[in-house]
């Protein structure tokens, strides 16, 4: 399988003799791996495992740890998340595992099928042996490991600090880790497993607990929010509070301290064009460009005016020259010499020749008077509909069709004359009456103010009284509160209809269906058909028309005036150009409320102590329990791992100690001096000594001893 990374290849791998060990620092948040006797590991990247497949080709990669985000554009990540060995703190899917082993042992440099050389491999706090099984199965058989030894990485790390003389031999090592958190009680240099006390929280649920608090706050750019990139927030930006109910009260109350301690992370931004005012040349060129483009147009148009015209001379002359035609042959000959030239009658070519006529002249551009115009205007309806007065005996079958359709259009175009002549009677009729207001307003203000508003007050009772009767039907439910029942809001004409449904399915209900065997059974559709006229709501409202004209005249009149509305006009939103600041995330309380869950672990639903409590239950779980093995141990507590690097967590968990055990008793916090690291440097250390060959298990002890031999294995650290 190829991998994806972006760590470099060890090559000295063979220069290391087949004695010196190799020491991996196992964790549930990064893999490393080194010589034992260095200071630092030779290759450190993420303890996770992507399988994506390739785009082009189709075939299925193993990414194993960090690797170069350019390269996920040709792997389609869809069904592949990243996914872990661990569960929890226990390795558990070694399928993954052994992927990660390869890649580990790649990158150091061994390119043979076994790797000879002993394995220090640490592990969680009373690790299962099932798990410690499964392990050592896949580094015999699968490696061909010649012996391997097991370690806890807090008590690495507490050996590795005590050396340094940063704690003593009796203390306390607390290791906020990535998913789990251990409290691990030292005498004599020793871990007591027994006094051990162990919290499911740590860096993970941190993280996580920031991401979705910036996804709730910012869902706009949740596609920004990666894993890594929230883990990078994390370490920079959060620290853990002294108090943190003060903390939380300071940055409610927005003073200028809680300004100093928000920090603002700038998203990528790219400003909007800002669009310059064109220059007189600009300007200038583009009204040189409409005005040659008006040219051609208009040029186009006087050159189809002028086809136009000369085509409607032609025909002209021709019908001209076809009536003279006709005068000069006898009326026996003249249906025949008609039935060539395709019209019916003479009056038809004339009818012809004065619409062609017309044309010509409105394509000319020449005006008539009003009176001529009138004239030509009937003339033209009478030529239009020329076959209207023909009686049928003297028509063909098309003829007589085409009379139908002039007889139709021309009572449809009489009708609209009419409408149009009764709009204009009621314009005028409008100008008279606002003629006539206008003059009572004029001799009479005040008067005229106070009738219009008695008038506007009496229609706007009468329009709302009725919309509720239309929306309630009249009724109320006992509590002064409209009903909504359905057959309140029917009108009258809908409740007629009702009610004759509702009789003829009761009268006709019973025995046999006869319904329409009688004539008068029909007029019951007659009646539901029938429109009521009575009702005010099925015609025109002319008391709101009324209403609408009293309020303009008001508004003209009285500057006063408020127009009374029952739906307010909904204002549009107003769409902004996006800004720097809208591309800002903003991390105030969230710096320290995510690693509060540290000491709190209920506020995510883990109901289990925190960190300051786990000291207390550590204690209390020693075997030979007493006050002053108790003020030896909290006289050095270390912390270790890489939640520890929070600021503030040592004065805090200092405080928190301080709060369950008695008063006067010596309480001493320090920090590793490299809580990631250290782990691995313990480590080294210890699997460079001469006695490590003495602590570890090899291949034929486990093929001979088995699992047994491993359920009782432990490693002892004062060497």
């Amino acid at each position: 399988m190829p991998f994806v990374s972006e760590i470099q290849r060890q090559s000295d791998f063979n220069h290391f003799p087949s004695t010196t060990p190799i020491v991996i620092d196992n964790g549930a948040s990064s893999f490393r791996i080194g010589w034992a006797g260095e200071s630092d590991p030779r290759v450190i990247f993420r303890n996770i495992v992507q399988r994506p497949r390739h785009k082009a080709t189709g075939e299925t990669v193993t990414i194993v740890g960090d690797h170069d985000p350019s390269l996920m554009k040709y792997f389609d990540c869809t069904r592949s998340g990243p996914r872990s060995a661990f569960d929890g703190n226990v390795v558990y899917q070694f399928e993954n595992m052994e992927y990660v082993l390869d890649f580990g042992f790649d990158r150091l440099g061994a390119t043979g099928p076994e790797i000879d050389h002993p394995i220090l491999i640490t592990e969680c706090v009373c690790n299962p042996v099932q798990s410690r099984s499964k392990m050592a199965e896949l580094l015999f058989e699968t490696y061909g490991v010649p012996s391997i030894a097991y370690g806890v990485d807090a008590a690495f790390s507490y050996m590795y600090n005590q050396q340094l003389g940063i704690c003593d031999k009796d203390g306390l090592a607390i290791c906020p880790g990535f998913t789990a958190t251990h409290v691990i009680p030292f005498i004599d240099g020793e871990p007591l497993y027994k006094g051990c006390c162990r919290t499911n929280i740590g860096g993970y649920h941190v993280t996580d607990s920031l991401k979705q608090l910036l996804s709730l706050k910012y869902p706009h750019h949740m596609t920004q929010f990666t894993w890594e990139k929230v883990e990078d927030l994390k370490m920079e930006h959060c620290y853990i509070a002294s108090d943190y109910a003060s903390e939380a009260q300071l940055f409610q109350k927005g003073t200028k301290e809680v300004e100093e301690k928000t920090r603002c992370w700038q998203l990528p931004w790219i400003p909007p064009p800002t669009e310059e005012p064109p220059s007189e040349e600009e300007i200038a060129r583009k009204a040189a460009i409409k005005e040659k483009q008006g040219q051609r147009l208009r040029e186009m148009a006087e050159a189809k005016r002028s086809s136009r015209i000369n085509e409607l001379e032609n025909e002209v002359r021709g019908l001209e020259f076809l009536l003279h035609q006709l005068v000069q042959v006898s009326e026996v000959d003249i249906p025949s010499f008609l039935s060539e030239t395709g019209y019916v009658s003479k009056q038809e070519i004339e009818s012809a020749l004065t619409k062609t006529t017309q044309s010509l002249r409105k394509a000319k551009g020449e005006r008539k008077d009003d009176q001529a115009e009138t004239e030509d205007h009937t003339d033209a309806t009478n030529e239009k509909f020329h076959l209207i007065n023909v009686p049928d005996d003297m028509l063909s079958p098309e003829q007589i069709k085409e009379k139908r359709r002039q007889l139709f259009l021309k009572t449809t175009s009489e009708g609209r004359q009419r409408a149009k002549q009764k709009r204009y009677e009621e314009e005028l009729e409008r100008e008279r009456r606002s003629q006539l207001d206008e003059e009572r307003r004029m001799e009479n203000p005040e008067l005229y103010l106070e009738e219009l508003y008695v008038k506007y007050k009496e229609l706007s009772e009468k329009v709302e009284q009725r919309k509720r009767i239309k929306t309630n039907g009249g009724h109320t439910n006992g509590n002064n509160l409209s009903g909504v029942g359905r057959g309140e809001r029917l009108n009258a004409a809908q409740r007629e209809r009702m009610r004759l449904l509702t009789t003829a399915a009761f009268d006709r209900g019973k025995g046999e269906d006869t319904f329409g065997a009688r004539d008068e059974d029909w007029q019951l559709y007659k009646l539901m058909s029938k429109d009521n006229n009575d009702d005010d709501d099925e015609g025109p409202d002319e008391d709101e028309a009324e209403l609408v004209r009293l309020s303009s005249r008001l508004q003209d009149i009285d500057p006063t005036f408020v127009l009374k509305s029952d739906v307010q006009p909904t204002e549009v939103p107003k769409f902004r150009p996006l800004t720097k600041e809208d591309f800002q995330i903003v991390m105030g309380v969230e710096r320290f409320r995510c690693p509060e869950i540290l000491f709190h672990p209920n506020w995510i639903g883990v109901d289990q102590t925190g960190l300051d409590e786990m000291t207390g239950v550590s204690l209390r779980r020693l075997p030979s329990y007493s006050d002053d093995i108790a003020e030896r141990l909290t006289n050095s507590v270390l912390i270790t791992g890489g939640s520890c690097l929070f600021p503030g967590m040592r004065e805090r968990l200092e405080a928190g100690i301080r709060m369950i055990r008695p008063c006067g008793s010596p309480i001493r916090v320090v920090r590793a001096l490299d809580p990631v690291l250290d782990a691995w440097r313990g480590a080294s250390v210890y699997a460079a000594a001469s006695q490590f060959t003495t602590q570890t298990f090899s291949r034929m002890d486990y093929y001979e001893k088995g699992e047994d031999w491993l359920r009782r294995y432990q490693l002892r650290y004062s060497l």
